[in-house]
């Protein structure tokens, strides 16, 4: 390779990644909206060229795999900084709900994709571990007497999981809403059983020592 090649080589690369990365930004906002959205529609949406997204991936589920890949990076590294471990079930709760806030557009459109593709092995995979650790947590503060018991654990965690979604959706809708995601897990924690006063409390007392440990 000749040395006056380089330059062009490297901005070849660079516009692949730029191409790649708005796919990707694009497929999520159109799948987590309609699931259905096609290839095409997507590649009209980002502003490329039908050959270009399929040079990227060579088909949906090749674009969906990819999508699901970067969504649970993100997830899971969300999730293992909220230090859950050692808290009491009301915190773990508070911590998880902010956790998956901060992530919201990717988790918005791993559900929705699991929803209406329920044979998304993959999908399934990325969120079990987060619906786990939901379920087990649920478990144990029913057991504690902090959060109610009128439905098992599991049900109970699917039932919070439809209200997360619909919060995460309005706040999408109406941005900056509520930024931090307080209001949402605290609405969450009360949905969950925990008395009004107890719930703003606590996602106050979390939000303002993550807060001091930032600054």
């Amino acid at each position: 390779m000749h040395t006056t090649d380089v330059p062009g080589c490297v901005l070849q690369c660079k516009d692949a990644r730029c191409n790649r990365g708005r796919i990707l930004s694009t497929a999520r906002q159109k799948l987590r909206d309609d699931p259905q959205a096609s290839l095409d529609s997507i590649a009209k949406a980002a502003g490329v060229a039908r050959r270009t997204l399929y040079g990227h991936f060579s088909s949906r589920r090749a674009l969906i795999v990819a999508l699901t890949q970067q969504a649970g990076d993100e997830l899971r590294q969300a999730f293992a900084q909220a230090r859950t471990a050692d808290a009491d079930p009301i915190e773990a709760m508070t911590r998880m709900v902010l956790a998956a806030w901060e992530v919201g557009d990717h988790y918005r459109m791993l559900i929705a994709l699991g929803r209406c593709h329920p044979g998304q092995d993959m999908i399934r995979a990325t969120l079990e571990p987060i619906r786990a650790k939901a379920i087990a947590t649920l478990g144990r503060g029913q057991r504690e007497g902090v959060f109610a018991n009128h439905l098992p654990a599991l049900l109970l965690a699917q039932a919070l999981e439809a209200l997360m979604l619909a919060l995460t959706e309005e706040n999408a809708a109406c941005p900056g809403a509520d930024p931090s995601g307080e209001s949402a897990a605290t609405a969450f924690l009360i949905a969950a059983g925990v008395p009004p006063r107890t719930a703003a409390r606590q996602v106050r007392q979390v939000a303002r020592k993550d807060r001091a440990e930032v600054g």
